[in-house]
């Protein structure tokens, strides 16, 4: 996956400079959105997010200043270049302490300009490229919404360190492809990554499963195991649900945390392990905490660093981006020939509340796509899979038209084709009775055991 070019923002009400500046920073391979205010940076800030702000201080309708601090508040990994003239260079200075990259006095050397968009790039921008210079690293992660590439600028950052991170977020977020992310994209890429459901192994199989054992530490421990703990030395280990570790094995595991080592089950001796540890989780920590069920101490080792995945109604544009990716593998693996889905079809599926997530989402497309008799996905099947009950408004001829017919065929069924009978149960004469059937095209044989015609029964 060939990268990106870097995004920048200029942000100057001198549209000569914001001219000249679009078209130095385009020749050296950069992709640039130049505005005129705050307000339209604002505005492109929540559309697409840029690699690095350029912003004068002074800005027609608003300080820029202001529109720094707002940057930075909502915005904390996105690197800001100022241009100032000499009267503010003091807010420029100010600037620079409260987070700011650089600052620039008008007029500027143009390669002194590129040399700190190149150095904030460098260390600070929350690009998504790999440490191989492309975003294979996260190319699990489907997504084009703003909330995710904020989130993975952050990922990004955090990969490049060996802080702890907990990743927060609702059950089928994809916490897990989250972790696997950050840990293609640290230096710990070419090293195991463990990942261990703290929530799914029976509490007295956890301990031997994180910590390994010997050869007799306990009935049926027949010969020595290597923990997961160390077998992801080196590289990553990943615990899922980690609110759901018992308090017994949260003290083992800040152990471990603290002194580095591990000692199997029934071992005395600690092995030394270098190992980064994420965690994740849909519970609410602070108030287990507060509850007695989960260690203050191994939460503040845990959560160095939080990123908080979000839920998948708060990135709708990513709906139907997912579903056609999921549809498009689907149909390869079951062998259909399914291209996509209707245009209402698809408008459904992002209209919907999505309790599940990603994870429901990827039922509902396997759902629609084992069942699908056509090239594109119909509303109808979305409806099904969704178990929303379809609507369906009829004309009142239209629903007397298909009540009788139904409430014909249920006579005939109720009496196995006998129209005397039946005619009798409708308090309708065999005359009427057979202009009914012949009107909804209805043969009363069919409906005799064997379905053979035979002569009426007289009354």
């Amino acid at each position: 996956m060939p990268a990106m070019k870097p995004h920048l923002l200029l942000v100057d009400d001198d549209d000569d400079l914001l001219r000249l500046l679009s078209m130095r920073l385009t020749a050296n391979g950069y992709r640039v959105t130049a505005v005129g205010s705050a307000e339209a940076a604002l505005a492109r800030l929540s559309i697409e997010l840029p690699s690095l702000v350029i912003s004068d201080i002074r800005l027609p309708d608003r300080d820029g200043m202001a529109l720094f601090q707002q940057i930075r508040s909502q915005y904390p990994a996105l690197p800001v270049i100022l241009l100032t003239a000499h009267g503010t260079i003091p807010d420029a200075v100010e600037a620079t302490t409260l987070g700011a990259y650089a600052y620039l006095t008008k007029p500027f050397d143009a390669k002194i300009l590129l040399d700190r968009i190149s150095q904030a790039l460098a260390l600070t921008a929350p690009s998504t490229a790999g440490p191989d210079g492309d975003d294979s690293w996260r190319a699990e992660i489907i997504s084009r919404s703003q909330a995710m590439a904020e989130l993975l600028a952050e990922a990004r950052l955090v990969a490049a360190s060996d802080a702890s991170v907990l990743i927060r977020g609702e059950s089928g977020t994809g916490k897990e492809l989250l972790a696997r992310a950050i840990h293609r994209a640290s230096r710990r890429a070419n090293a195991p990554f463990i990942a261990v459901n703290c929530g799914a192994i029976p509490e007295q199989l956890l301990e031997s499963e994180l910590f390994g054992h010997v050869k007799g530490a306990y009935t049926g421990a027949v010969n020595s195991r290597e923990g997961l703990v160390q077998a992801a030395d080196g590289g990553t280990l990943f615990l899922d649900e980690i609110g759901d570790m018992p308090l017994l094995l949260q003290v083992k595991l800040l152990r471990v945390l603290q002194e580095r080592v591990v000692r199997q089950l029934g071992s005395d001796v600690g092995r030394p392990v270098d190992v980064r540890v994420l965690s994740a989780t849909h519970r609410d920590l602070d108030a287990a905490m507060l509850e007695g069920q989960f260690r203050e101490d191994l939460y503040y080792r845990l959560n160095v660093i939080t990123l908080t995945l979000p839920a998948l109604a708060q990135r709708r544009e990513d709906i139907g981006l997912l579903a056609t990716r999921f549809l498009q593998m689907l149909a390869t693996k079951y062998g259909k020939t399914v291209n996509g889905f209707a245009p209402d079809a698809l408008e459904a599926l992002t209209r919907a509340a999505w309790p599940g997530n990603v994870r429901q989402l990827y039922n509902v497309v396997e759902h629609v796509c084992a069942l699908a008799t056509a090239p594109l996905v119909p509303l109808t099947l979305v409806h099904r899979a969704l178990r929303v009950p379809t609507l369906e408004v009829l004309s009142y001829t239209e629903a007397k038209q298909r009540f009788e017919r139904n409430y014909l065929v249920q006579l005939l069924k109720l009496t196995d084709g006998n129209v005397s009978d039946a005619a009798r149960l409708a308090e309708r004469n065999r005359t009427e009775f057979y202009r009914l059937l012949s009107k909804y095209d209805l043969n009363a044989a069919q409906f005799r055991e064997g379905g053979t015609v035979a002569e009426e029964r007289q009354e």
